[in-house]
């Protein structure tokens, strides 16, 4: 007598059925479970479906509107940041929300929760850590300045009585200003809204210096149509670091964005960044800074750290 095997076939069919039920159970219920654990920032983004991501308009070539978009090399890391949100929290079609802000209101909007994470050129110090919270270092640079190459200023002495400006809310402000009252040199400071309003201010004579990061100048002086008539100069005022800032206390984020800052760093991805952004012509208009990588930022990049130089 043949035994039948179609009882048998049709006990595995609904052992199959009832194991692709219950995973499909697991993967409908596990996603709200993980849900109910966020806490700070990623709580925030998941329940309103959105980064809001904090842009610069002109910090070249770290932040910077091309015409079309925001590109640059520390906007390449917040994009990065976002694809790691995005896999984190399972949600693939997350939105981000680009909003452009300044050296001066950067912070509010932080505290205010108008955007939640900024990478573009925002200096790591220890006073600003008694508001916010800093993620691993992604570039160091020193504090110099910009003047034009007839103006016979080569060092910051040479600054004394005359018209200087930089950019409001920044730590170069107040780098110039303690260099100001500490070497008597009387300068009379301006403080531009912004980086560009800033370096405007150079070009038409309304100042003999612009005192800022010594990358901005750079790409400031790369982009201008009469880059030679320019020259970055001047013993650095200090040594500074960039990083991307958040809110205190949220430890996930923290972890997330060092996670994404350490590995791009020591896998060499870092390195290949900064030669995109710094040692090769960059958008809109095929400009170059020519600005190696330095001995300073190798280090950084062979160990990663959130310290801050000051």
């Amino acid at each position: 007598m043949v035994r039948s095997v179609r009882p048998v076939r049709m006990v595995r069919r609904l052992r199959y059925a009832l194991a692709a039920l219950a995973a499909c159970c697991v993967a409908t219920f596990a996603h709200p479970a993980e849900a109910d654990d966020l806490s700070g920032t990623l709580r925030k983004i998941h329940d309103d479906g959105v980064v809001l991501l904090g842009v610069r308009e002109a910090s070249i070539p770290f932040s910077y509107f091309d015409g079309k978009q925001t590109i640059g090399y520390s906007q390449a890391i917040a994009l990065q940041i976002v694809d790691e949100i995005r896999k984190t929290l399972g949600m693939p079609q997350l939105k981000v929300h680009e909003i452009t802000i300044t050296s001066s209101n950067r912070t509010p909007m932080l505290l205010n929760n108008q955007i939640d994470l900024e990478c573009g050129s925002t200096t790591h110090t220890v006073e600003r850590e008694n508001v916010a919270a800093f993620s691993n270092s992604f570039f160091q640079y020193a504090v110099r300045m910009i003047s034009r190459k007839s103006s016979g200023i080569n060092d910051f002495p040479d600054l004394a009585g005359k018209a200087v400006v930089t950019t409001a809310g920044t730590s170069d402000e107040r780098l110039l200003r303690r260099l100001n009252t500490d070497k008597h040199l009387n300068m009379r400071i301006m403080s531009a809204r912004d980086h560009q309003e800033a370096f405007t201010a150079l070009k038409e004579d309304r100042a003999v210096a612009f005192v800022m990061d010594e990358p901005i100048v750079y790409g400031f002086k790369s982009a201008d149509p009469r880059p030679d008539d320019f020259v970055v100069n001047g013993t650095p005022l200090g040594y500074e670091v960039y990083a991307c800032m958040f809110r205190k206390g949220d430890e996930p984020l923290r972890n997330l964005v060092n996670g994404v800052i350490a590995r791009s760093q020591t896998s060499g991805e870092a390195e290949r960044m900064y030669r995109q952004w710094f040692t090769q012509p960059i958008p809109p208009r095929g400009i170059n800074l020519n600005f190696p990588l330095s001995e300073q930022n190798r280090a950084l990049f062979a160990h990663p750290n959130d310290h801050a130089l000051d």
